[in-house]
């Protein structure tokens, strides 16, 4: 049966700026591989290494945004926007807490990180720098995890898009100043991208203290609410945990065979994150929405709109997976002028093609189970995944 128009409206409202926002971060890597790759081929490798790295830590924090989008809009659909806005306040305290911590232990870490992901010479130096200078910008990457949580519980999508678009402008000039202006290599990269990601969590922070001003909330961190947010999202951490874990095999595994299969790499796993956010946009509509009308014990609207998204879900991979099929052969040359890693690039991009249409399945039924606060059974799926694909990896080592 069609669902009602409301419906899709609905779901609109909340994905389409949320897709805007939600490539934001790739769009920062997009620039600074397309920045970094006209370097060499070492200069985009290490970057891909230190990225990787990179990936793992801010991915194991994205519970701050997962975990508090559906308690803000759970209170929301209760009504209670006081408890709502004391969680998100909670969640930026957290936030700040561990990335003071991650960027410390990062900073004295890059150089036996990257060491023991099998990198040398070169490609080791540029890795370490790169990973150094892009501390600074994991804290506030963090805050805006927290901050985005909030605003998507309060069912607002479009403030966060505002932001990102704003940060990624900001992050191009920077970086291609410190980068070729002032030849400061890789590590200008990371320095400009770090000041355009605190420049965003800036404005999260002040929209934060306004709102909780607006209704009496101190801003002062209540430690029972972080212990208990860090207890609901220790589940997300599992299931992050265990798809890094993944895709850090596999860079390890890359690693041994050669600067132009990393580099190469590195340009698809890009790609990807572009792709999986974007796919992702229709996940935190299913947060936000689900998280709500479950809080409003209105089971049967949660289901109907669960049925649509995951229609909708399926058929923009099928959309993306064609669109990257046929820009493949033509993609390399945007971020790179070496012709081996342009042509390894074209079948890693025909590969991850394939996958599209399942993912865009996949990504919506992940918002869901989320917003449903089910996120046991997704951290047990991430580790049964695991446990199915490390074979896979040894055979091709």
């Amino acid at each position: 049966m069609q669902q009602p128009p409301s419906h899709a409206r609905e779901i609109l409202r909340l994905a389409v700026p949320a897709f805007g926002a939600l490539i934001a971060e790739p769009l920062f890597l997009l620039a600074d591989s397309a920045i970094v790759g006209h370097l060499g081929v070492a200069q985009l490798a290490g970057v891909g290494l230190a990225s990787a790295v990179l990936h793992t830590a801010v991915g194991l924090m994205v519970f701050l945004a997962y975990s508090t989008t559906p308690a803000v809009a759970r209170a929301m659909g209760h009504g209670q926007l006081g408890k709502a806005l004391a969680a998100g306040r909670d969640g930026v305290w957290l936030a700040l807490l561990l990335g003071i911590v991650l960027a410390v232990a990062g900073f004295w870490a890059a150089e036996p990180l990257v060491a023991l992901m099998g990198a040398e010479g070169d490609v080791r130096s540029f890795a370490v720098d790169y990973l150094r200078w892009s501390m600074p910008g994991l804290v506030a990457m963090l805050l805006i995890f927290a901050g985005t949580g909030v605003l998507r519980g309060l069912q607002d999508t479009r403030t966060p898009l505002l932001v990102a678009t704003a940060g990624f402008a900001l992050n191009v000039v920077p970086n291609l100043w410190l980068v070729y202006g002032l030849g400061w290599s890789v590590a200008g990269s990371a320095a400009g991208t770090s000041v355009a990601q605190w420049a965003m969590a800036s404005v999260y922070l002040v929209m934060v203290q306004r709102n909780a001003a607006r209704h009496g909330i101190s801003l002062w961190p209540d430690w029972s609410g972080i212990r208990a947010m860090t207890r609901v999202g220790s589940w997300l951490m599992l299931r992050t945990l265990s798809l890094r874990i993944a895709i850090l095999a596999t860079v390890f595994v890359v690693t041994g065979q050669g600067a132009v299969n990393l580099a190469a790499h590195q340009l698809a796993m890009t790609i990807f994150s572009f792709l999986a956010f974007a796919l992702d946009a229709l996940a935190i509509a299913a947060q936000a929405l689900i998280g709500k009308e479950l809080g409003a014990s209105n089971s049967v609207r949660a289901r109907q709109l669960t049925g649509t998204m995951i229609r909708w879900g399926a058929g923009f991979g099928v959309v993306t997976g064609t669109l990257l099929a046929v820009a493949a052969p033509w993609a390399g040359a945007l971020f790179t002028s070496d012709a081996g890693v342009q042509s390894v690039l074209t079948y890693a991009l025909w590969i991850l093609a394939a996958g599209q249409p399942i993912a865009g399945y996949v990504f919506v039924l992940d918002g869901v189970l989320i917003g449903a606060g089910d996120a046991k059974y997704l951290a047990l799926a991430g580790v049964a995944n695991l446990a199915a694909y490390v074979p896979m990896l040894v055979a091709v080592a």
